[in-house]
């Protein structure tokens, strides 16, 4: 017969496995996220700006798995017998009372990341130069994901954790500013030029 403590070691276990496999998918999330982020910086760049066409498949592949693994690090708490949270809890912003704010953080990236993403296969609905645009907040999103992991995140302190997620995330940290500063330059550049119909004005002698 299979005494108590037996049952209790297989229950203890199971419970460790919903919770090993949410802290696995996440930093499955967290990797495969940056890389597509800093993919898509390339691609929308002018360094790879040949070549964006044969980065997309994998753009779009890294994209879907980082949503995949996000999604199973949701929902994997909810066999986690310790935090025992709800759907709602899993599903919606700030209502948990496990770490709300970054919990919520978390969940708030998720969402944004969904939609963003998703969008990719509406854009002829939406426009392109509006999807485009709309796009663009997949970089919030994707910071929101990284303050989330490391606010809550059991393993943010740890050494081997923020090597490897430096090794991902600051090359992308990089390419956006780089982005942003290129951005900023050419708006600068376009209010400072004079506009193509505009004359000199002769001085009045």
């Amino acid at each position: 017969m299979i005494d108590q403590a037996t049952i209790l070691a297989a229950a203890a276990g199971g419970t460790h496995l919903f919770w090993i496999t949410s802290r696995a998918a996440g930093i499955a999330a967290l990797l495969l996220s940056s890389v597509s982020v800093c993919m898509g910086l390339l691609m929308g760049g002018r360094l790879l700006k040949r070549r964006g066409a044969d980065l997309r498949a994998a753009h779009e592949a890294l994209s879907l798995s980082a949503l995949v693994a996000l999604a199973v690090h949701g929902l994997s708490l909810l066999g986690d017998s310790y935090l025992h949270p709800s759907l709602g809890e899993v599903a919606i912003p700030f209502l948990g009372a496990y770490k709300t704010v970054w919990t919520g953080v978390g969940i708030v990236a998720f969402w944004m990341m969904l939609i963003l993403g998703l969008s990719y296969y509406a854009r002829a609905r939406i426009g392109v130069s509006r999807w485009r645009r709309l796009h663009r907040l997949t970089a919030l999103a994707w910071i929101l994901g990284i303050a989330h992991s490391l606010g809550e995140g059991g393993d943010a302190g740890k050494a081997w954790f923020l090597a490897m997620t430096g090794v991902v995330v600051i090359p992308a940290l990089a390419l956006l500013a780089a982005r942003w500063l290129g951005s900023s330059r050419e708006s600068r550049s376009r209010t400072a030029a004079p506009s193509a119909g505009a004359r000199p004005v002769r001085a009045v002698r």
